[in-house]
């Protein structure tokens, strides 16, 4: 069985439906063939921040923007750290 994928309007619609018609979360998911508890995330995702709610394939919120930034930092100074390791050892042993 293929995962299915919603649009970002899908999924605001869907949003909308409960929170602004007061629609139970149960009947739209019913209406719109989509797991209750799936519709509860939406809403609860649209509600934290509703402009960077649902980014989509490819497009990546800018804390996640930062969190891969950082993480490619710490594994390229953990590299580094190790070479001087190793250099520092080599060289101690060099000197006795």
């Amino acid at each position: 069985m293929q995962r299915r994928r919603f649009s970002r309007e899908f999924k605001i619609e869907a949003v909308k439906l409960v929170r602004e018609r007061g629609v139970s979360v149960a009947q739209a998911g019913r209406d719109l063939d989509v797991h209750e508890n799936v519709l509860r995330k939406w809403v609860k995702e649209f509600g934290s921040d509703p402009a960077q709610a649902f980014p989509g394939h490819g497009q990546v919120k800018p804390e996640q923007l930062e969190i891969e930034r950082l993480r490619r930092e710490v594994q390229k100074l953990k590299a580094e750290r190790d070479i001087l390791k190793k250099a520092a050892a080599f060289f101690a042993r060099e000197a006795t």
